[in-house]
């Protein structure tokens, strides 16, 4: 994960990376996205900094930002087809083989519209187009990689990769739209993955296959890297699948990480199991009830939200990313968020109908930035590392999200069941996972790491705050308004390091309460009827 920010307006021509002015607070909030480089480069209406985590190119040519004919470009990225598009860009020079440098000549050909629309990529990026003398930028289409922008108080226009670089100068702030560009004047749509214009069809046969082949392509493209790569697995069906697809085409053992509480983790034992059965070199971190306590403040700065469900299944991801980030070499890790807003979550076996099973599923894709997204972005790279998310895979979420939604809903007795039959069949001469993996009832990430974690949260929250501040919080924050203890301790938290900025999160995640048995006051899976065997 790299972190940059770039501000349209009045500096210093001289300014530098040791000389930075007023612009050196904004520019070191970000230095945990990127510790390998530091660079602060002015232009004629302003300023790029840029800090670098190298993971194509490890050398001094992969730094950025790039600069052609006087014009600029920072992206925090990967941009996974680059070897072909290199190929387009004949009259360029390459000068490095950093997989982002093919992006300005690209812009310089095609344009930023045919630009983002040939991208296989997760990325945010800037560009100071210094011949129309105007910045651009663009968003990945499921906000993979953090992008906000803003305006100064004398209208310039801002970007950053997190919103605390941001804070201090804007009076406004919003989240990139992703699969959006901005031309210099407005924004404009390329790319809507959670709208499906028509169903493909399919049989379940090919259906099956496409998964297969479609996710197995995600995972391998997403192991290009000249730095060294870790898993995160937990145990469940999702992080399960990445690894074994990766431990396949690997030629030594890859390294997985999982966390769990001392005394009840739940998902620890099957994430030991998943490394064993395909070879993993495998650690598992465990976690105190102080540990999770004195990590919460910590966590809610880099997260930057205040939704309960993304502060609690936070903390794990955090802890066991600090692990990695102090223990190891690791730069790069892959983990399994977006499966559950596409094959379905424990609530939405409630889906009364497969067109509100569709609905639903377009939601989450086009909510994901603000909820498991953030989560996963802030944890890995409050550590200075990198997430990568194949079930994100662009041409695997077209796919899934065109299945006839009748197939989707779980009329199997078991959720998921399309990502599960996929790889039921053998492998080569032995399953993919062994079948108590394969066919594991879902557990929520933070219920899975041990019930506990959550209990302590709310017992640490009773003690803090009484009914009647839960009853009056609405005097206080009457916007999305505390409605727990827990939801009010996070919100409080959160104004301490954002005041006044709550409206960056559109709401408290929560299943459909419209639906019949999801009409509950807690977002964890564990309060539903139908939580039967998961999380044991």
């Amino acid at each position: 994960m790299c972190g940059f920010i770039v501000i349209e307006g009045e500096f210093d021509s001289t300014l530098t990376s040791s000389s930075l002015g007023p612009f050196k607070n904004l520019y070191n909030k970000l230095t945990h996205r990127g510790p390998d480089d530091h660079k602060v480069v002015p232009f004629k209406k302003g300023v790029i900094g840029f800090h670098r985590l190298a993971i194509m190119d490890l050398s001094p040519q992969g730094a950025q930002p790039f600069k052609s004919n006087d014009s600029l470009l920072v992206c925090n990225g990967e941009i996974y087809n680059y070897p072909a598009l290199k190929k387009e860009c004949t009259t360029h020079k390459f000068l490095s083989g950093s997989d982002c440098e093919v992006l300005l000549p690209l812009y310089e050909m095609l344009g930023i519209e045919k630009m983002v629309k040939k991208l296989d990529a997760e990325y945010a990026l800037v560009i100071w187009d210094a011949k129309k003398e105007k910045l651009l930028a663009a968003r990945d289409p499921m906000g993979i990689r953090p992008l906000f922008y803003g305006k100064t108080k004398e209208g310039g226009m801002c970007f950053a990769s997190e919103v605390k670089a941001l804070h201090d100068i804007c009076k406004e702030i919003a989240p990139f739209p992703p699969g959006h560009y901005y031309d210099g004047d407005k924004f404009i749509s390329y790319l809507d993955l959670s709208h499906v214009e028509k169903f493909h069809g399919d049989n379940m046969a090919r259906v099956l296959k496409g998964i297969n082949s479609r996710l197995r392509s995600a995972v391998d493209k997403r192991l290009q890297s000249d730095a060294e790569i870790g898993f995160l697995l937990s145990g469940g069906l999702d992080s399960s699948l990445v690894c074994a697809l990766a431990q396949k085409g690997s030629k030594k053992p890859i390294r997985t990480f999982s966390i769990g509480m001392t005394d009840d983790a739940i998902d620890s034992k099957y994430a030991k199991d998943v490394a064993d059965y395909i070879g993993a070199n495998h650690t598992n971190v465990s976690m105190t009830v102080e540990d999770v306590i004195a990590a919460l403040r910590d966590v809610i700065y880099h997260l930057e939200t205040w939704d309960i469900t993304t502060v609690r299944a936070s903390i794990g991801m955090y802890l066991v990313c600090k692990y990695i980030g102090e223990k190891t070499n690791i730069k790069v890790l892959l983990s399994g968020e977006v499966s559950d807003e596409l094959f379905g979550y424990k609530y939405t076996d409630f889906a009364p109908s497969a067109s509100e099973f569709q609905n639903e599923a377009a939601k989450r894709i086009h909510e994901l930035y603000i909820y498991d997204v953030l989560r996963a972005d802030r944890c890995i790279s409050a550590h200075s590392l990198e997430a990568r998310v194949p079930f994100s895979d662009q041409d695997f979420v077209q796919y899934v999200m065109a299945i006839d939604p009748q197939m989707k809903m779980n009329t199997y007795k078991m959720g998921k069941f399309l990502l599960r039959e996929a790889f039921n069949a053998a492998d080569g001469e032995e399953k993919l996972l062994p079948d108590h993996i394969l066919w594991r009832d879902k557990a929520a990430f933070s219920d899975a790491v041990g019930h506990s974690m959550v209990d302590e949260l709310k017992s640490f929250a009773d003690k803090k705050y009484t009914d009647d501040d839960v009853k009056n919080a609405h005097k206080k924050y009457p916007y999305k308004t505390p409605f727990t203890k827990e939801s009010l301790m996070y919100r409080e938290i959160f104004e301490e390091f954002y005041p006044g900025r709550a409206e960056l999160i559109k709401d408290f995640w929560m299943p459909n309460q419209t639906w019949e048995g999801c009409n509950v006051t807690d977002p964890s899976a564990r309060v539903l009827s139908n939580y039967g065997a998961s999380g044991k």
